[in-house]
């Protein structure tokens, strides 16, 4: 964790949160913040984080009683998808040594939950790797999200997190170890695309796309650094349809997200 990060203990009222994302059911972040603080992130500006008075990045609040306090909430939730990491990485640095994450991966195969949920966990922290088995005893999928290939740009937008070849060499290790994989590139970020495709068929079994839905966030960071052009709708668009075509030659399916593909079928007839 960095220099002047907060890591406090809060007790939540509740951890399994319907969900308005397209496709998905229920919720679950067993942390308030990010120690990441990626410039982008669209949690930095919500009302409940702005009430804290904090910048972004430097502080993070852990539900400690979040692993039972879902075991008592399983019994009466209905069937459906699950993701972890919606708004807050689940993996994050505290998560080292608090365990929330575990104990709730514990919490959902005590229950029973595979056959009953849909499991998906949303990381860019090969510390993932950790719950290996307990995953893979969930039936659950695996998401790491890799932006870009470039640790130059990761480094400017993504300053706290995991660096890029970390993430993918953990996606690699997931696959091999038998875990469903997928790989979320979003928000896409200036990037070689042709790179990135290099760098991840192979170690996922699907591809998810979206573009930064919050560009005024992040609009004078990349006017200093030329890359204005990054975040036009012209820029996604076309850079989604070529690392749709690239990784469909690696026999990797790839495409945008849900809520992004209805303004897409302007652009590419498929969605």
């Amino acid at each position: 964790m960095g220099i002047g990060m907060r890591v406090t203990g809060i007790e939540a009222k509740t951890i399994l949160t319907p969900s308005k994302i397209p496709g998905v059911d229920y919720s679950l972040n067993p942390y308030v913040g990010c120690a990441h603080g990626c410039r982008y992130c669209y949690v930095a500006r919500m009302p409940h984080i702005r009430a804290r008075g904090l910048p972004w990045g430097t502080f993070v609040e852990a539900k400690v009683n979040a692993p039972e306090l879902l075991r008592r909430e399983l019994p009466r939730a209905r069937p459906g998808t699950l993701v972890i990491g919606v708004s807050t990485d689940p993996y994050q640095p505290p998560e080292r040594e608090l365990g929330l994450t575990r104990g709730i991966l514990e919490a959902l195969a005590d229950s029973g939950a595979r056959g009953r949920f849909e499991i998906r966990v949303l990381t860019k922290s090969p510390l993932v790797l950790r719950d290996t088995e307990l995953l893979r005893e969930l039936d659950a999928e695996v998401g790491i999200t890799v932006t870009t290939d470039s640790e130059e740009v990761r480094g400017i937008l993504e300053p706290g997190a995991p660096g890029i070849r970390e993430r993918v060499e953990a996606l690699w290790e997931l696959k091999r170890r038998g875990l469903r994989t997928y790989a979320f590139v979003g928000p896409m970020l200036p990037m070689d695309p042709e790179r990135l495709v290099g760098m991840l068929a192979g170690a996922v079994d699907r591809v998810i796309l979206d573009r930064m839905n919050y560009p005024w966030r992040v609009r004078d960071l990349y006017h200093a650094r030329g890359w204005d052009h990054a975040l036009e709708e012209a820029f996604f668009v076309d850079l989604a349809r070529e690392l749709i075509e690239l990784f469909a030659r690696e026999g990797t399916p790839a495409e945008p997200t849900r809520r992004w593909a209805a303004r897409l079928s302007r652009h590419l007839p498929r969605f």
